[in-house]
């Protein structure tokens, strides 16, 4: 392994990706490898952005944000630009999430509540079925 590039395989085994993935990112502009031929060789920039890319879909980030976040590194203003307009997606998107776990909490509340209804009633069944035999 070159420490300036690496193989498509050493990228897959470094990040915990399949190859297919690393092609899909290349295909959507996200990463950008040398091409050898049939060959991929993956630079630093390449494994930065597939850590920043991995980052933002565990966040929930969609590709098309992910991308354009990405391509503000070059506008030319340190960053600054690149910065403030990830912290305004993750904003968006840390409200989206405590909406989502408000809501599953409410629904765990409502899905426990059913059940203990559900086994009540089995168990008033059951005691009955005993009581007439």
């Amino acid at each position: 392994m070159s420490e300036e590039t690496m193989t498509i395989r050493e990228m897959c085994d470094a990040f915990g990706v399949t190859p297919r993935t690393l092609r899909f990112y290349e295909a959507k502009e996200l990463l950008s490898p040398i091409r050898e031929g049939q060959k991929r060789r993956f630079t630093h920039r390449d494994r930065a952005r597939l850590k920043l890319i991995l980052r933002g879909k565990r966040f929930g980030f969609s590709l098309e944000e992910i991308r354009q976040l990405l391509d503000l590194y070059y506008a030319g203003d340190q960053q600054m630009t690149q910065l403030s307009r990830t912290c305004e997606v993750a904003r968006n998107r840390l409200a989206d999430m405590i909406r989502q776990r408000k809501e599953l909490t409410e629904t765990i509340a409502e899905l426990e509540e059913q059940l203990r209804w559900g086994e009540e009633m089995l168990s008033a069944m059951q005691n009955k079925k005993t009581a007439a035999e």
